[in-house]
């Protein structure tokens, strides 16, 4: 099953997609402005064209496990995703320090590359973690 992930941020949303075992996590290219008509369609086409069956959307809560301000605007576009998507199911997941972590490892030479990274970090830890969702 593939499954999508998703870093959001408002400028940027950076994008990584499992195989269809479930077992690697690639960084793939990130979508820009994905609250615009444009971007929105972006994220809603990349469902549509890799056969996604699952999408987690980073949640970014701060250190110590409360909201942040980017917190309720990432759950504002999972929202708006799951319902433009109705037969995918979306899902919030912890995504702190994927950032740092993708920024540790390196591997790309633009900042857009690192958001994509970063949500590949993502995927890679839900992933292990849902082994069973992920592989089925």
């Amino acid at each position: 099953m593939r499954v999508l992930a998703l870093d959001y941020g408002s400028a940027r949303c950076g994008c990584a997609l499992s195989d269809p075992t479930g077992t690697l996590a690639t960084p793939i290219a990130p979508v820009l402005r994905p609250d615009s008509r444009k971007g929105f369609a972006r994220v809603v086409g990349t469902v549509r064209e890799h056969g996604v069956k699952r999408v987690v959307v980073g949640l970014p809560l701060g250190l110590s496990g409360r909201d942040t301000a980017q917190t309720g605007e990432a759950r504002a576009f999972a929202a708006r995703l799951a319902e433009a998507i109705p037969r995918v199911p979306v899902e919030m997941y912890d995504e702190r320090f994927t950032t740092s972590i993708a920024a540790q490892a390196g591997g790309g030479d633009a900042k857009s590359s690192e958001d994509s990274r970063a949500a590949a970090v993502l995927l890679q830890d839900w992933m292990a973690r849902h082994g069973h969702e992920a592989g089925s």
